[in-house]
C-alpha cells in the first residue's frame, strides 16, 4: 500500500487539489464570484451591444435643469408640468427614478405652517391647490410608475404599501425564491395611490459596485414587487397581471404579455448593456419648456432620473463605464423588449464544474506523460477550447458561461503538473548524472586498459610505425606488430564496427587472438582463418571487423598481406608513384571459414616502396576547412612530405586531422611500413609517475 501511495502520490495530490478547488467553486465565496465576473464583464467589453435607436427616452435631471429650477428636490409643480407635457404625446409609460417621500415645502398649506400665518388673513392662499395635489392629478391622468426601494430599517413616512401588479404563479410560490427586504421606501401615499405602477429600483449588493444583474421580482414587507423596467412594460402593455413559471429548483420564466423573460431560479436577470447614447437623453428643462419634438415620446417608455454629479445617482457597469442609475433601468426595458438580456443557466453552472474537472484531469495527466513542450500545447489548446465555448454561448445563445474559474483551475493544475514533472525530471537527471559519472569512470578505466593493449613499437620506428587517436574514451580501432623471428614480423590494422565499450571489448578479443596465433609463427592465411572463426564464435551480435593482416621479412623485403573488407592500401615508390590495392575479401567475423583456402592473400616487395594502411576515420576525417580528407588528401600529404619515413607519414596525417575540434568524427588509426632502414632502436626507459612512486613508498 505504501509503495502504491508513493508511486501515485503526484496524482493523489492533484486529486486533493482539484477537490479543494471545486469545493470552493460550489461554496462560491465573494472572491470566487469576482473571478467569475472577470469573464462575464469581458464578454460585454469585447462584444458590446450596439444600438442606434431605442424605445426608451430618459428625461434628465442634469446640470442645465438644476441651473433653471434650483437645488433638488424641485417643487412638485415642476414635475407636474413635465408630466403634463410628456403625457400629451401619448407615451407607453412614464417612470420616476425619483422619490417623493415628503410633502412639497412650497405648497400653500406648508407655506402657512412655515410662517405661522392666520388662515383668516390668507384666505385666498388657503383656497389654492397644493403642488402635491397638482402632481397627483397629473399622475392619475397618466400611465405613470414610481419607485420603491427595499430597506432593512423602517421609514418614518412608511404606510401599508401594496403593489399595483398582481402575480399569478404556476409550479410553486415565488416568495420562496425571491430576495426579500423587511421594509420599503417609496413616495407619499397620496401619490403612490394615484400611479398605475410601483417598480423596484433595488440592486443586488456587489463587492466591486458593478451592476451586472438585478431581480425582476423582489419582496418588500412580504409583498412582491416587479422591478422598475418590468413594471413599466406591464403598465405600457395595459396588463394587470405578471405570470411566474416555476419548477422544483425555482423560477424559470416571468411574463408580461406579450413578453416572456427567462430568469435564474431567484428571478434575476443579467443585463446586457449597450453603449450609451446621448440621443437617448433630453434635459428636464427642455421638456418643461416644451422644447421637444412630439414624436420624441410617442409610444416610448419614458424614464425620469438624474445624471447631475451632485445628486450621486451614478453606477458602474461591466463595460467599464459609469452611468446614471436611471440608464440601468432603461437597459432592462430594452433587454426585455428586444429579448437581448443575458441568461445564467443553472445547468451551465453544472457543466462548468464537470468541464473544469475534465480539462484539469486531461492537462495534469498529459503534463506527466508527454514532453513539456507538447504539454504546453495541450494547455493552450484547452485554454482556447474554454474561451471558444464561452464566447460561442455568449454570441449565439446570450448565455453567460464562466470561463475565468475553469481557466484558473486549468492554469493551477497545469503548473502543479509541471512542478511535479520538474521534480521527477530533476530526480531522473540526477540519477542519470550519477550513472554517467559512473559510466565515464568505467570508460576511462576501459580506455586505460585498452591503451595498454596497444604494442610499444618504438624500437621498430625506422621501418614500421602506427598511431591511434581515439574519438572517444574507448577506441574501436586497433593495430599491432609482433616480431616472430630475427627477420620476420606480423602486423595488423583493424577497425571494429560500432563505437564505445562494446566495440573496445570486441577489438580486445580480436587483438588477443591475433597476437596468440602470430606468436605461433603460423602462415598468415592460418592466422586470419583462426581470428575470423574465433570472432564468429564469440557471438558479438551485429559486429564485424575490417582489417589488413600482414607478414613481412626485413631481409627479403617481401610482404604478404590480406585485406579483409578494409580501406584500399596505399603503396608508392621512391618517385611517389601511387597504387591503391583494394580489398578482395569481406570483413572478418561475419561468416565462418571452412578452409584456409578461403583466405585470399597477396605478396609484394617493398625494397623500393612504402606501404600505408589507415582506417575510414582518416579518409572521412575533417580538415580545418571543413572538408573530408579522402584518399586523395592522404596522397597529397605524402606528396608534400620531403622526408619520407613511416613516422613522418603517420604523424603528419594525424596532425592534419586532430587539429583541435571538440570531438573527432571517428577514430584515427594509421600504419606505415618502409624497409629502406631496418635498424632497430634502443628502447627508452620511462620514469614512473610521481604518484606511483609515492604509492610504492
Amino acid at each position: 500500500m505504501k509503495l502504491l501511495l508513493l508511486k501515485y502520490k503526484n496524482y493523489l495530490t492533484f486529486v486533493a487539489l482539484l477537490i479543494f478547488l471545486i469545493s470552493i467553486k460550489i461554496a462560491n465565496p465573494s472572491f470566487v464570484k469576482s473571478i467569475s465576473f472577470i469573464s462575464f464583464d469581458l464578454y460585454q467589453k469585447i462584444f458590446p451591444l450596439n444600438k442606434n435607436e431605442t424605445d426608451v427616452v430618459i428625461i434628465d435631471i442634469d446640470e442645465k435643469s438644476l441651473g433653471k429650477f434650483g437645488q433638488f428636490p424641485w417643487s412638485r409643480s415642476v414635475f407636474a408640468k413635465i408630466l403634463e407635457n410628456v403625457n400629451a404625446t401619448n407615451p407607453k409609460a412614464i417612470g420616476f427614478d425619483v422619490f417623493f417621500t415628503e410633502k412639497d415645502k412650497q405648497s400653500p398649506d406648508e407655506f402657512l405652517k412655515a410662517y405661522n400665518l392666520i388662515p383668516t388673513d390668507v384666505s385666498k392662499i388657503q383656497n389654492l391647490k397644493g403642488h402635491d395635489q397638482i402632481f397627483q392629478e397629473q399622475l392619475e391622468n397618466s400611465k405613470s410608475v414610481t419607485a420603491v426601494l427595499g430597506s432593512n430599517v423602517p421609514s418614518h413616512s412608511n404606510y401599508d404599501r401594496k403593489a399595483k401588479a398582481k402575480f399569478l404563479s404556476k409550479g410553486g410560490d415565488p416568495k420562496n425564491f425571491t430576495y426579500s427586504y423587511p421594509y420599503s421606501i417609496g413616495s407619499l401615499e397620496m401619490l403612490e395611490k394615484s400611479v398605475k405602477g410601483l417598480g423596484s429600483i433595488s440592486f443586488l449588493d456587489q463587492t466591486d459596485g458593478i451592476i451586472r444583474s438585478l431581480p425582476l421580482i423582489v419582496q418588500f414587507e412580504k409583498k412582491m414587487y416587479p422591478t422598475m423596467g418590468l413594471e413599466m412594460i406591464r403598465v405600457g402593455g395595459k396588463q394587470k397581471n405578471l405570470y411566474v413559471e416555476m419548477n422544483e429548483v425555482g423560477i424559470t420564466r416571468i411574463s408580461s404579455r406579450p413578453h416572456k423573460i427567462l430568469s435564474d431560479p431567484n428571478g434575476i436577470i443579467w443585463i446586457k448593456y449597450k453603449k450609451s447614447l446621448k440621443s437617448q437623453y433630453i434635459s428636464a428643462s427642455s421638456v418643461y419648456d416644451g422644447k421637444f419634438d412630439e414624436e420624441r415620446f410617442k409610444n416610448k417608455y419614458v424614464l425620469i432620473g438624474a445624471s447631475a454629479q451632485g445628486l450621486f445617482d451614478l453606477v458602474k457597469t461591466p463595460l467599464g463605464k459609469t452611468i446614471p442609475g436611471v440608464e440601468v433601468h432603461a437597459n432592462v426595458i430594452e433587454n426585455i423588449v428586444d429579448q437581448s438580456y443575458l441568461v445564467r443557466n443553472p445547468n451551465t453552472y453544472v457543466f462548468e464544474l464537470f468541464f473544469s474537472i475534465l480539462v484539469g484531469f486531461i492537462t495534469f495527466f498529459l503534463s506527466q506523460r508527454i514532453k513539456p513542450k507538447f504539454s504546453l500545447l495541450v494547455f493552450f489548446g484547452s485554454l482556447l477550447v474554454t474561451i471558444v465555448i464561452g464566447v460561442s454561448y455568449f454570441l449565439l445563445k446570450s448565455e453567460l458561461v464562466d470561463i475565468s474559474y475553469p481557466i484558473f483551475i486549468l492554469t493551477l493544475t497545469f503548473l502543479t503538473g509541471l512542478y511535479f514533472r520538474f521534480l521527477e525530471e530533476n530526480k531522473i537527471a540526477l540519477s542519470n548524472l550519477q550513472k554517467e559519472a559512473k559510466l565515464l569512470k568505467e570508460r576511462e578505466l576501459a580506455g586505460g586498459v585498452q591503451k595498454s593493449l596497444f604494442p610499444n613499437i618504438e624500437r621498430f620506428e625506422n621501418f614500421i610505425y602506427a598511431k591511434n587517436v581515439p574519438a572517444r574514451d574507448v577506441s574501436g580501432d586497433y593495430f599491432d606488430v609482433v616480431k616472430v623471428g630475427s627477420n620476420e614480423y606480423f602486423f595488423t590494422l583493424a577497425d571494429v564496427s560500432g563505437k564505445g565499450i562494446k566495440a573496445g571489448m570486441y577489438m580486445a578479443k580480436a587483438s588477443s587472438i591475433f597476437r596468440t596465433l602470430s606468436k605461433l609463427s603460423f602462415p598468415l592465411e592460418k592466422v586470419v582463418f583462426g581470428v575470423n572463426n574465433e570472432l564468429v564464435e564469440a557471438k558479438f551480435k551485429g559486429m564485424f571487423v575490417t582489417a589488413v593482416f600482414g607478414k613481412f621479412n626485413i631481409e627479403t623485403g617481401d610482404v604478404n598481406f590480406v585485406n579483409a573488407g578494409h580501406e584500399s592500401i596505399m603503396v608508392f615508390d621512391r618517385n611517389k608513384n601511387f597504387e591503391f590495392i583494394k580489398s578482395e575479401m569481406p570483413p572478418i567475423g561475419i561468416i565462418k571459414y571452412f578452409a584456409e583456402s578461403m583466405v585470399k592473400s597477396k605478396t609484394i616487395n617493398l625494397k623500393d616502396k612504402t606501404f600505408v594502411v589507415y582506417t575510414d576515420g582518416v579518409t572521412e576525417g575533417y580538415l580545418k576547412n571543413g572538408q573530408e580528407l579522402g584518399a586523395e588528401g592522404v596522397q597529397k600529404i605524402v606528396t608534400d612530405l620531403k622526408d619520407i619515413t613511416p613516422k613522418t607519414i603517420v604523424d603528419t596525417i594525424a596532425e592534419q586531422l586532430n587539429w583541435g575540434a571538440e570531438k573527432l568524427r571517428d577514430d584515427i588509426t594509421c600504419l606505415a611500413l618502409d624497409l629502406k632502414n631496418t635498424e632497430l632502436l634502443k628502447p627508452i626507459k620511462k620514469k614512473k609517475p610521481v604518484i606511483e612512486e609515492k604509492n610504492n613508498k
